[in-house]
């Protein structure tokens, strides 16, 4: 059942549409991130839900109840966003309290969410602490500790990792996601980074230029985008026009035949060839121009003797050096072809 649904949500400003009938529901207990470039969006969608961005047209449900004309404050909603705004003159235990306060819960039961909340983000016993002394990973876990305290039905995020550096993003968002799983939060996040969502997510937007490009589980966006838009931004550089052939498992390309699986339907399409599915030892010549070490494997660029340049991932001990000339080859179970 759908907490949250969203039908033909429409907005405007002037000329310009930065949501154009957009229709999404999230289910109860449900993670789903909205993932895309700038301007594609996503944070108009949250701000929308949110009651904070007026809709020029569509119906925004939360449990059923149609939100036209009910206030930020009313709407049930825990909201966090990318610079966490943690008000500097109250220690961690106030800014916890604060949402609390805002509902005039009971000052023994805002004392026990308070210590709850702080438990549960992994800061037990920080109430006393002042905000200026935190690192940035801990303002971000005060700030979802404040988000969770008044128990929301619906949790929003607006980038919330988007400030902290690579590592601690990557731990965080597995801590969150095994957090919101625990406490059977609803989510809504907006994020620009595919690591995130992917990690955060039980589905996946991907939003651009105001619509819905693609919904699916994080494997279903990564294995088959929806299309050349979407597989660029993922970070697919294997990508090309080509013509697949009737009657057999190939496909015409720029680099010269590729396989493709069986059944794959005849005709033009974009090609996606993931770094994976390019091999070295075939006919078709290429060097080396730069290698990136990826802990696990070495991410090579290929300049072929015909056709654009590939991406191509190998075991480190295979990889051949920078500047050497390789043979490549295509494993048809690494390509898709996008309309």
């Amino acid at each position: 059942m759908s907490l949250l649904e969203l039908t033909g949500v429409t907005v405007r400003y002037g000329d310009r549409t930065a949501l154009d009938a957009v229709g999404l529901g999230v289910a109860e207990h449900e993670t789903v991130c909205l993932l895309g470039p700038s301007g594609s969006g996503k944070s108009t969608l949250l701000r929308v839900v949110a009651g904070l961005t007026p809709l020029d047209a569509g119906t925004v449900l939360l449990g059923g109840a149609d939100q036209a004309g009910v206030p930020v404050h009313r709407r049930g909603l825990g909201l966090m966003f990318q610079d966490h705004q943690l008000f500097p003159q109250r220690d961690v235990g106030g800014n916890v309290a604060f949402g609390l306060r805002m509902r005039r819960v009971g000052r023994e039961e805002t004392g026990r969410r308070v210590a709850e909340s702080l438990d549960l983000v992994g800061l037990p016993g920080a109430q006393r602490r002042a905000v200026a002394e935190l690192s940035g990973g801990e303002q971000q876990r005060v700030a979802l500790a404040r988000a969770l305290a008044p128990r929301p039905r619906l949790l929003m995020l607006d980038e919330p990792l988007g400030q902290l550096d690579r590592d601690l993003r990557e731990r965080l968002a597995v801590e969150l996601r095994r957090l919101f799983r625990s406490l059977g939060t609803t989510v809504l996040a907006v994020t620009h980074d595919q690591g995130e969502a992917f990690a955060l997510a039980d589905r996946v937007v991907v939003m651009r230029e105001g619509r819905v490009a693609q919904v699916g589980s994080p494997v279903e966006v990564w294995r088959r985008p929806a299309d050349a838009f979407v597989a660029r931004f993922l970070g697919f550089r294997n990508l090309a026009e080509a013509t697949v052939r009737g009657g057999e498992p190939l496909a015409d390309t720029p680099w010269g035949e590729v396989p493709v699986a069986p059944g794959t339907p005849p005709g033009p399409c974009h090609l996606l060839i993931r770094p994976s599915g390019v091999r070295t030892g075939g006919a078709l010549a290429a060097r080396v121009t730069a290698r990136t070490f990826r802990g696990d494997h070495v991410l090579l660029l290929l300049d072929p003797e015909r056709g654009p340049a590939l991406e191509a991932a190998c075991p480190l001990r295979e990889a051949p050096a920078e500047g050497e000339t390789v043979g490549v080859a295509f494993a048809a179970d690494e390509v898709v072809a996008l309309p």
